[in-house]
């Protein structure tokens, strides 16, 4: 029996840029050839990807799986997916989103028996929260290599 491998892809991008107020996991909808594209090969893109409102559903833009090569039809890679959420959560989003300078953007994905893709409601950082971060990060980094 062949072992079946779980990807997790993170939005490193995101949470650099952005300070994540909230997050929502939901699942999406893929055709076949996604679904085998990134159990095989594990390929996703969150280069410029972002989710909006459409209606009562939510949909994620720009983000890209690339094309399963054995697949008999192909898929668009950049398509819109959309996102299935509870009421609830939809809800909830758009009373969040009416707040000026809050986004909703894909942070992780995740394949396991099921693919879900973690969604957050976010702001945007100043250039000196950024700088603050890379501060962060670099004392972390050098109280590790002194304890190791």
């Amino acid at each position: 029996m062949t072992e079946k491998k779980t990807y997790y892809f993170k939005n490193k991008r995101a949470y650099f840029d952005y300070e994540i107020i909230s997050e929502f996991t939901a699942g999406i909808a893929l055709v076949g050839s996604e679904v085998k594209s990134l159990r095989m090969m594990g390929s996703v893109n969150f280069n410029g990807a972002y989710c909006y409102l459409d209606g009562n559903n939510v949909k994620v833009k720009s983000m890209s799986i690339s094309e399963f090569k054995n697949a008999v039809v192909q898929h668009d890679p950049l398509r819109e997916r959309q996102l299935l959420l509870n009421q609830h959560e939809i809800n909830k989003i758009k009373k969040n989103l009416e707040v000026q300078g809050v986004t909703l953007i894909p942070l992780k994905l995740s394949t396991g028996p099921k693919i879900k893709l973690t969604i957050g409601l976010a702001k945007g950082k100043k250039l000196y929260d950024k700088r603050q971060t890379i501060k962060e990060r670099d004392i972390d980094r050098d109280l590790k290599r002194k304890n190791i």
